[in-house]
């Protein structure tokens, strides 16, 4: 098994996040250019969230209105690779570059496309520490293990919380 292959966390939490607010700092400057106004840069991966464990890499989310998204697949295929092992759609494209320090993950999404849930996600982690603690365990136990059981394992659970959100969401807007 390839060492890619296996799901590692990071010894240092902290230094994880500073190189990852670091990078997150150059690529937004970089992506800047590339991006019209109504465009949304977020940091969404681990290292966005106070607490938790984390492999170490950086995971940002463009979001862009739909109209906007072909042309800027377009411009970042220019300038990122792209992550062969995810799936493209007209409203979902991921680029991925190993030869950044620390490893860089880019979700492009359509704003309100199927794909556009990992800013809920992360906002979900960052509103509750039982939620963090539950999402910790789940990467404690997958620590060394194959990289497939721990992503599979990890979809499961955003999933759930998507759910959960989406449920809390409407009880919200229920009239009273």
């Amino acid at each position: 098994m390839a060492d890619s292959d296996v799901f590692r966390l990071t010894s240092d939490d902290q230094q994880a996040r500073r190189a990852a607010e670091r990078l997150f700092g150059e690529v937004t400057r970089e992506l800047g250019s590339m991006l019209p106004a109504s465009a949304e840069v977020l940091h969404v991966g681990a290292t966005a969230v106070p607490g938790c464990l984390t492999k170490g890499d950086l995971d940002i989310v463009v979001r862009v209105e739909r109209g906007d998204f072909l042309a800027v697949e377009s411009r970042f295929a220019k300038f990122f690779p792209r992550n062969a092992g995810s799936i493209r759609s007209d409203e979902f494209a991921a680029f991925a570059d190993a030869a950044r320090t620390p490893h860089l993950g880019i979700q492009l999404t359509t704003k309100g496309g199927a794909f556009d849930h990992f800013h809920r996600f992360i906002a979900a982690l960052r509103a509750d520490p039982e939620l963090v603690r539950r999402y910790n365990a789940l990467k404690l136990a997958h620590h060394n293990q194959p990289m497939d059981r721990y992503r599979a394992a990890k979809h499961a659970f955003i999933a759930e919380v998507l759910r959960s959100d989406a449920a809390s969401s409407e009880s919200d807007h229920r009239p009273r």
